[in-house]
């Protein structure tokens, strides 16, 4: 990010003026209007004490002092249309106070403002490594077509512990979704060690299920909650391939839900063979558990994470992905992947009845043959599965 976008992201955002930034001067027009109408026979001043603390919520600390001096001004004034009063025990402790008050307002504007400047560029960087973790997916990758979806469970953040990056690799375009225990800064360390790692593995390691493993390995190297010793530490996954050659996709799950797929002939979910999640690897050896499944033309490929179909209505039951996506989709030909993801954020949102906390991702992908091959992926260059 160049210095001068780094300076408008962090360039406060104009206030909205709701009716809290007009109530400092509603009172100080309703308490004027009084004293006309009245002719100064009542003291009325004693409501502008009230200003300089509704000024400095909505205001800066110059707009909060302004309005100070301003309703000191109005007191005088006020106190000397009734002869006698302008120097009077009660009014000189009014002006004090409206002056005490205004010094403190003023003070509390200041630190709204800083603390305000403080959450802004909290956001920005929080932004950017929300960008960083979980990068835009791509519109396409070689012959795959994607869209992906991410929301955060926790209200004010923007990551979480859901996971997902897709990539073209030389041997095929690989995808990861994950689910990560736990939340708070130890599952976005967890999220980043995953991915990383992902991200130079997928281009190594010709095997998935050896991919697998190499993402076992950098959870126990590199997550902070793998150092502790936290003995429940483990991240759900699905690791996916879609070959160079060759309309099908290769699946490793390591206790995830498993992915379905949608098209002309339906909707169904795709048999896998789960393995333990991630970070659990040490209590059972892994072999080559890798699934093979065709796919047909037009059909897309959705994987997701447990705060979608953990999503619950009114009467508590579970939001059914397969017989919702089934229901939209029906004799629908080729749908986009960008539909796919649209309809399941929409659709999981709606059916919840409450404000789950749950992280939730979605990822479609579907493979267009009739995409010419990018450079540098031709089939001569391609490594063979082994």
């Amino acid at each position: 990010m160049s210095g001068r976008n780094l300076r408008t992201a962090l360039r406060p955002p104009s206030p909205r003026r709701g009716w809290a930034w007009w109530l400092p001067l509603i009172v100080v027009a309703v308490d004027v209007l009084v004293e006309v109408l009245i002719g100064g026979r009542e003291p009325v001043s004693f409501m502008l004490v009230a200003v300089p603390p509704l000024a400095a919520a909505t205001r800066g600390p110059r707009g909060t002092a302004l309005f100070a001096v301003v309703c000191l001004g109005l007191q005088m004034w006020m106190a000397a249309r009734r002869p006698g009063h302008f120097a009077e025990q009660h009014h000189i402790a009014i002006y004090a106070a409206t002056f005490l008050i205004g010094v403190a307002g003023v003070g509390l504007s200041w630190q709204r403002e800083r603390t305000r400047q403080h959450l802004i560029r909290a956001n920005s960087v929080a932004e950017a490594m929300q960008r960083t973790l979980l990068r835009p997916v791509p519109r396409r990758l070689g012959p795959v077509r994607a869209a992906g979806f991410y929301q955060a469970g926790e209200g004010g953040t923007l990551v979480g512990g859901d996971l997902y990056d897709v990539c073209e690799t030389p041997f095929g375009v690989r995808a990861i979704i994950g689910d990560v225990r736990g939340k708070g800064l130890g599952a976005v360390q967890t999220v980043a060690a995953v991915l990383g790692s992902f991200r130079v593995s997928a281009h190594e390691w010709q095997s998935l299920s050896s991919l697998a493993d190499r993402l076992e390995l950098s959870i126990a190297r590199n997550s902070p909650a793998a150092d502790e010793g936290d003995p429940e530490l483990f991240v759900t996954a699905l690791v996916l391939e879609f070959p160079p050659e060759g309309r099908e996709v290769r699946i490793v799950d390591r206790g995830h839900p498993s992915p379905l797929v949608i098209g002309p002939q339906g909707a169904r979910r795709l048999i896998t063979a789960p393995g333990l999640p991630l970070g659990l690897g040490k209590l059972a050896a892994h072999g080559d558990d890798t699934t093979v499944h065709p796919l047909g033309p037009g059909e897309v490929l959705v994987v997701y994470t447990d705060g979608v179909s953990e999503a619950r209505d009114a009467d508590g039951v579970f939001y059914p992905v397969l017989e919702r996506l089934a229901e939209r989709f029906r004799g629908e030909h080729a749908p986009r992947p960008e539909t796919v993801v649209s309809f399941v954020r929409t659709d999981a949102e709606r059916w919840s009845a409450r404000s789950d906390d749950d992280d939730r991702a979605v990822l479609a992908l579907s493979v267009d043959r009739t995409a010419p091959p990018r450079k540098g992926t031709s089939p001569a260059r391609r490594v063979p599965h082994g």
